[in-house]
């Protein structure tokens, strides 16, 4: 448990940096903008390797990962439903259309939708602190960056009605993928399980 919280404490410090403007200005001006970034990537590999590291760990440990509640079956039901305007909202997170234009920050849509789906058909302590941890930063940063008036890396470009259909097709699609295929591959469990 103890890696997956440093882990988490790495990842989330480094991500509340954007949060305060000037301590952000000051280590770009210090490091310059590509070495700030260089820095901010590294630091948030180290921490997402100890994250998953971590909550690997606690599965394998199911004595030190007590559970809290036994999620009901309608829970996990919710959390396949909400994962696919997840995954759509993913995917608008990096291609400029009107999806991105309307949720304005969707890639803490997709967070916020991904840990509140896993904290509903997961009920151990793990899972708890994990993704309880994940949905509480993405509310704390959409509301700063609201007050910030930050856009994210694509702006407001809504981009041509073609990048609709595309955002939506490829979120559909990695969708079935992770449900079919790749999250028993990465995470060891079939969502349809």
């Amino acid at each position: 448990m103890l890696v997956m919280v440093i882990g988490l404490v790495v990842f989330f410090a480094i991500h509340l940096v954007p949060a305060n403007s000037e301590l952000r200005n000051g280590l770009v001006a210090r490091f310059g903008d590509t070495g700030y970034k260089a820095v901010f990537s590294i630091v948030s590999l180290i921490g997402l390797v100890l994250i998953v590291v971590g909550f690997a760990k606690l599965q394998l440990h199911p004595g030190k990962n007590p559970q809290l509640w036994v999620p009901p079956l309608w829970s996990r039901h919710v959390a396949l439903a909400l994962m696919l305007p997840a995954m759509i909202a993913l995917v608008a997170a990096y291609v400029p259309s009107r999806i991105h234009t309307v949720l304005k920050h969707p890639m803490l849509v997709a967070i916020k939708l991904w840990a509140l789906a896993h904290l509903l058909a997961n009920g151990d302590l793990g899972a708890l602190i994990l993704f309880g941890s994940f949905l509480a930063y993405a509310v704390f940063d959409r509301i700063s960056v609201k007050r910030r008036g930050a856009l994210g890396p694509l702006g407001e470009k809504a981009g041509p009605r073609i990048n609709d259909v595309i955002v939506l097709v490829l979120g559909t699609g990695l969708y079935v993928v992770f449900l079919l295929w790749a999250h028993e591959l990465l995470i060891g469990v079939s969502p349809l399980s």
